[in-house]
């Protein structure tokens, strides 16, 4: 990805992979290392490309905060973003945790970390810079904090 990564704290961005769309809050930007502590908000999956039927949406709010390298999220649109927000089942904040979103979130992370790992096989720049800065490990620590707070 290429976009500007200027972010700022409340900006609204998303990390998009294979069909799902994470969209989170920006807490704050760590330049010197390249990294952008975000809150998790909704988890957007297409059920079929082909499909007419709406993305799935599950509430992430709950969930624990990521630090993730700032090269994978792309400023979320307007246009994109309200309407998902303004669904009665994510407008309406969750009284308790829902340990089932709890786990799809898991399950996003994880396969964004193993397309990561094996893009690395082939030296791709984002996986070589990762591995530069350690930040792959830091994921992959983040990632096992998440398993046990599931």
């Amino acid at each position: 990805m290429n976009f500007t990564t200027d972010f700022q704290p409340h900006q609204i961005v998303c990390l998009e992979h294979e069909g799902t769309c994470l969209y989170a809050e920006v807490i704050q930007v760590v330049v010197s290392r390249q990294l952008c502590w975000v809150r998790p908000l909704v988890l957007s999956a297409l059920t079929n490309e082909c499909s007419s039927e709406p993305p799935s949406l599950i509430d992430v709010r709950s969930e624990a905060d990521l630090i993730w390298p700032i090269t994978l999220f792309r400023p979320a649109l307007d246009t994109e973003v309200v309407p998902l927000l303004a669904t009665p089942k994510i407008s309406v904040p969750q009284l308790e945790r829902n340990p089932a979103a709890g786990q799809q979130l898991y399950q996003f992370i994880h396969q964004v970390l193993a397309s990561l790992h094996s893009k690395g096989s082939g030296r791709a720049p984002l996986r070589s810079s990762i591995a530069n800065t350690g930040i792959f490990h830091s994921l992959n620590c983040c990632v096992h904090s998440l398993i046990r707070y599931c």
